[in-house]
């Protein structure tokens, strides 16, 4: 196989710009086949075709599927994840309001984004991967898990509903995030997958509201 050709640094090595941009064409690839024919069917061969590179520059950078499929799923999370951290204050502003409307605020914000990206078709192709295949291969749910897109989302709410509501107990604050996150996606990645009519945005724009409303009345 050909490989389009790098520029070559000192000692005739690619760059390491170069070197990046293999590697990322090679997760390109491996995301496009994985998404559209399954984790199964997906060889390292045909990622390596597909990339235009040989296998030996493939192992060069990945060490076996387990290792690809890891950094493809973190590449998926990663694009689809919603702003996690608070947005830093300009100078100038006023600081940022505690108490349930405050919180109810942010709440909604995190929720529509994260909605937005559990219904993008890159993670919902995702969603029917692990739905369909992790069964039988294992990989695909530690890939998952490795990627701490859920856990990271669980302690970005757990802080914000405590930066709004200081009394609330960790503990508590914990298990209202998971929940919250649970009622937020599950119902409508479902309808997005076929098991009911699909939702519209402003059938989205509602179950944002009423999922914090509920979250909000459950926190006392």
């Amino acid at each position: 196989m050909i490989e389009s050709a790098p520029t070559a640094s000192r000692g005739g090595r690619p760059s390491r710009e170069e070197a990046a941009r293999l590697g990322e064409r090679i997760l390109d690839a491996a995301m496009e086949l994985m998404l559209e024919q399954g984790y199964g069917a997906t060889s390292i061969e045909a990622v390596a075709a597909r990339a235009g590179v040989s296998k030996r520059t493939f192992y060069h950078r990945f060490a076996d599927k387990a290792t690809l499929v890891q950094a493809v799923v973190a590449r998926v999370v990663e694009r689809a994840r919603p702003p996690l951290a608070p947005r830093p204050a300009q100078p100038g502003t006023v600081p940022e309001a505690a108490g349930v409307e405050a919180l109810r605020r942010s709440l909604h914000e995190f929720g529509t984004h994260t909605l937005r990206a559990a219904l993008s078709p890159q993670v919902l192709a995702l969603y029917r991967l692990i739905v369909g295949e992790s069964h039988r291969f294992p990989d695909l749910l530690r890939a998952v898990a490795l990627s701490g897109g859920r856990a990271q989302a669980v302690r970005t709410l757990v802080d914000t509903m405590r930066r709004h509501l200081p009394d609330l107990a960790p503990a508590q604050a914990e298990f209202a995030a998971q929940q919250f996150l649970q009622m937020l996606v599950s119902l409508p990645q479902l309808r997005a997958m076929g098991i009911g009519d699909a939702m519209s945005e402003s059938d989205c724009d509602l179950w944002v509201t009423q999922t914090v409303d509920l979250l909000l009345q459950g926190i006392g």
